[in-house]
């Protein structure tokens, strides 16, 4: 096989798409069956647009939302509005994961599903990686893309220094129904140790997304009860909380949800998506990242197939491709997500964000990119 990438996210099959659309062999390692939930924000930016459509892959057929504007709530219920320069739309993870799984199906990449990868061994002599299942299984490949999301086993294999620092975040996700909420908003509310983002996906659906600490979590016990004592004190998320209908009975949740630094190359692995470096949730940006990093992993590896360049600068380009084009974003999103969950400074950054529009707009920009 000339690609192996282990992951099937919007990363993983945005990349799948892109390189066998360029005439190589492709297979995919997935752990789960599809479809299925995830936690994500489930907001994408519209920048992505035209490489989807590139891909044959136009999330029109959808039906996602058109989101256009963005409201920000400090945790009293202080709000700010501001216009989304590009807009972006809603669809849910369950949805598009699928749709783009069907058609790298009919495209021909090749998919182990139900399969979890327990090591990566890059052969020098062969110049190649030898990926292992847990079943036994072994894969060969030319290139490895790690698709695989915020952490994995895999990332502990491969020793990478994030892995061990313990986060004392976690992330929590519905799918809701709430009559009479605007659908071309997304809202990001502030609470105390964390942010709950909502916004609508296709049919009549909202996702509800919030990110919060274990430590809250320890303290009251459940999730329904950290919601009613920690969430509710806001009043915009009191009012969420007490009106929707929740879809589904359980909410999807995800632990050590690390925004450590990490390297977008390991052992001759290209790193893509929130396995190269996680954007907080707050900029509300990761899925376009993903899909941005599967072009810009797919470029490298194509030239270095096609033997345009050599293996060390293969590594070498789409390493500097990624920093120029994340690092900054991602150094931004660390320092936003400083100035809020307190709630004295929260309460002030968005009372003071209320009377400086360019502001809101300049952060803006630089959490987001341009059309690519």
């Amino acid at each position: 096989m000339d690609i192996t990438l282990i992951g099937g996210g919007l990363a993983g099959l945005a990349a799948a798409l892109d390189l066998a659309q360029r005439g190589h062999r492709v297979a995919l390692v997935e752990r789960k069956q599809y479809p299925f939930h995830k936690v994500c924000g489930e907001y994408v930016s519209n920048e992505v647009l035209p490489y989807l459509r590139r891909l044959g892959a136009d999330p029109a057929a959808l039906g996602p939302a058109a989101i256009t504007q963005f409201l920000l709530s400090s945790p009293g219920g202080r709000t700010l509005t501001a216009p989304l320069d590009l807009g972006g739309f809603g669809v849910s993870r369950f949805v598009l994961d699928d749709f783009l799984y069907q058609l790298a199906v009919a495209r021909g990449v090749t998919f182990y599903l139900k399969s979890t990868v327990t090591d990566v061994a890059f052969d020098a002599a062969a110049d190649q990686h030898v990926v292992s299942l847990a079943d036994g299984r072994q894969l060969t490949a030319r290139v490895v893309l790690g698709t695989y999301g915020k952490r994995a086993n895999l990332d502990r294999q491969l020793q990478r220094g994030f892995f061990g620092q313990r986060s004392p975040y976690l992330g929590v996700k519905y799918h809701l129904r709430l009559p009479g909420f605007a659908r071309d908003v997304i809202a990001l509310h502030n609470f105390a140790d964390g942010y709950a983002g909502i916004s609508a996906i296709e049919a009549d659906k909202l996702c509800f997304c919030y990110l919060t600490t274990r430590e809250n979590l320890r303290r009251h016990g459940t999730i329904p009860a950290m919601e009613a004592e920690v969430l509710a004190k806001n009043p915009r998320l009191r009012e969420i909380l007490g009106a929707a209908e929740v879809l589904y009975p359980q909410p999807e949740v995800i632990n050590e949800i690390s925004f450590a630094p990490k390297q977008p190359v390991e052992q001759h692995i290209l790193m893509v998506g929130d396995a190269a470096g996680l954007i907080t949730p707050l900029c509300g940006n990761g899925m376009a990242m993903a899909l941005h990093g599967a072009a810009l992993a797919a470029a490298a590896t194509h030239d270095f197939l096609t033997r345009k360049t050599t293996r060390a600068g293969m590594e070498t380009a789409y390493a500097r491709a990624w920093q120029a084009q994340f690092g900054a974003r991602l150094r931004v999103g660390r320092a936003v997500q400083r100035l809020f969950g307190g709630p004295v400074l929260s309460e002030l950054v968005v009372g003071g964000l209320r009377h400086w529009p360019g502001a809101v707009q300049a952060l803006m920009q630089r959490t987001h990119g341009a059309e690519f």
